[in-house]
């Protein structure tokens, strides 16, 4: 693929007193592609996943979004230039509706203060949310409250959540984390349209192999906090040194 890469990231480190958490990785992930990052626990990827999306500073190394240096903005202003996410642990807002998580979700993305105060009652996002809850097919439950939701409901809430803004790249936290194997499936189609119609890049940070070998275009393999290959799934799976070190097989 010859577009121009929507994130790149060039030589981040991120080092916690002699723990080298990331050590000089380097990655591209291009328009309309989903990427996965795979590796042991304590490889480094909850740490570059922060550092890409504000949570924390990178010591070293450059951080850019459609050639635009990101390094260092914060979540809020990541958001506002088209940076959506999701989380390893639910953020939904348990005592709100369903369809009131998505409203609020992008009320931040949406103008100032002062401009919502005067706006519709749904700060005009409700045929979008509207839209979102019947492309992730919860709209039987729409109106109850988040937290009366099942674990698996919970989950497509919270990634509904991130589309809210329209955001050019989604980075998504182990989106199938505790979910019934019987929704996994479901999960991985509804990213795969998503990523069809929308056009959207996704970054997903998962343990489940199947799952991530199903859904993503690329892989970055991460050992130690360094790179330790790219590819595509089937070039993955034939990568001896993935599979001694962290496939098993």
């Amino acid at each position: 693929m010859s577009a121009a890469p929507l994130l790149k990231v060039s030589d981040v480190s991120k080092s916690y007193g002699a723990i080298r958490a990331v050590d000089g990785v380097s990655f591209e992930v291009l328009p309309g592609e989903i990427f996965g990052v795979i590796g042991p626990n304590g490889s480094g990827k909850t740490t570059l996943f922060n550092s890409v999306l504000g949570q924390i500073a990178p010591d070293t190394g450059r951080i850019e979004l459609q050639g635009r240096d990101i390094t260092g903005l914060s979540p809020v202003q990541l958001n506002r230039r088209g940076v959506g996410r999701t989380f390893q642990t639910l953020q939904v807002f348990g005592r709100m509706t369903v369809r009131d998580n998505l409203l609020v979700a992008a009320q931040e993305h949406r103008g100032s203060m002062f401009g919502r105060m005067f706006a519709p009652g749904d700060s005009g996002l409700g045929a979008k949310a509207d839209a979102l809850i019947e492309q992730f097919r919860i709209g039987h439950v729409a109106q109850r409250k988040a937290g009366e939701l099942s674990y698996g409901q919970q989950k497509l809430v919270d990634i509904a959540m991130a589309f809210m803004s329209d955001p050019a790249l989604v980075l998504l936290d182990e989106p199938c984390a505790g979910v019934n194997p019987s929704l996994v499936g479901g999960i991985s189609s509804l990213l795969k349209a998503l990523n069809a119609n929308r056009r959207a890049s996704f970054v997903v940070i998962e343990h489940n192999m199947e799952f991530v070998m199903d859904l993503c275009h690329r892989i970055l393999v991460m050992v130690e906090g360094k790179v330790m290959a790219v590819g595509t799934p089937a070039e993955i799976r034939a990568n001896k040194q993935v599979l001694d070190a962290y496939l098993g097989s």
